[in-house]
């Protein structure tokens, strides 16, 4: 969609050319990363963009220390990534990407920074940086850098803990959460639909961890010394995920998310169980 609002598009060399942002710096300012939502629909308070992918960040640094993932790395080329043998988690990356139900068009544009920040509960990539236990690093705007576990990070539909004129500069994925054992779950009233649950589970030394978005406002991470049996999984769930948290919209009502939920999240307890950690 043509924005007709906006006036200039601001293509930053570096870190100290950066101004704006959607909640900082000039009013009708924005950051613009992949731009798959931006572009979406009207934004009619909007004068200015800030052009992130500007700033070259190397979208994928992985490392003995684990993975350091650019916000405006894509999605396609996050699904690309070759990964360590030894990273057992692995596919958990592009099986979030591929929850994302998208054309080739929105997978080479969309980034991990902009689904992030965008909050809504669907967010594949909220799914993959809370199951990992990753960092998001967050650029200040007076120079200076914050870290904030991206289970923190969302707080609800379309709000994150971004400050004004923050911006997220790269998610750190550490090497111990890759080296788990891992499964995902994901439904949709539709095959081509937004989530309507997505549900992934890691195992290690420990313990056992189940993280819950699309069916709730904002990602829930259980955490287990060890792995639970069935009935203590559902009590934890229910103890967990009160009933104002189960997210209502067309794509599913809050009865149907939390009996699937439990559902999907069995299934996942059930096949971490099999073969230890």
């Amino acid at each position: 969609m043509d924005l007709n609002t906006i006036e200039a598009v601001l293509r930053p060399a570096g870190r100290g050319d950066l101004a704006g942002g959607r909640d900082g710096g000039r009013d009708g300012d924005a950051w613009l990363a992949g731009g798959t939502w931006l572009f979406s629909e009207p934004q009619p308070d909007l004068r200015r963009l800030v052009d992130l992918g500007a700033l070259g960040w190397e979208p994928l640094r992985p490392s003995e220390a684990g993975l350091e993932i650019a916000a405006t790395c894509t999605l396609a080329r996050l699904a690309r990534l070759e990964p360590p043998a030894d990273w057992a988690a692995a596919p958990l990356i592009p099986g979030c990407c591929r929850a994302l139900v998208g054309s080739f068009k929105v997978w080479n544009a969309a980034t991990v920074g902009g689904n992030l920040c965008l909050a809504l509960p669907a967010g594949p990539m909220a799914a993959l940086a809370c199951a990992l236990d990753a960092d998001c690093l967050i650029w200040t705007p007076d120079g200076g850098e914050r870290r904030l576990p991206a289970r923190d990070f969302v707080l609800g539909p379309r709000r994150t803990a971004l400050g004004p004129g923050e911006v997220l500069r790269r998610i750190d994925v550490p090497a111990a959460a890759l080296r788990r054992r891992a499964a995902l779950r994901r439904i949709a009233l539709s095959p081509e639909g937004r989530s309507g649950a997505l549900l992934a589970g890691t195992r290690g030394p420990e313990g056992f961890a189940l993280t819950v978005t699309a069916a709730v406002r904002r990602p829930v991470h259980l955490a287990f010394a060890a792995m639970p049996g069935p009935e203590a999984l559902r009590a934890a769930l229910a103890e967990t995920i009160a009933a104002a948290d189960w997210y209502d919209d067309v794509h599913g009502a809050p009865d149907w998310r939390a009996h699937v939920t439990g559902l999907l999240a069995e299934e996942i307890r059930a096949e971490l169980a099999e073969g230890g950690a």
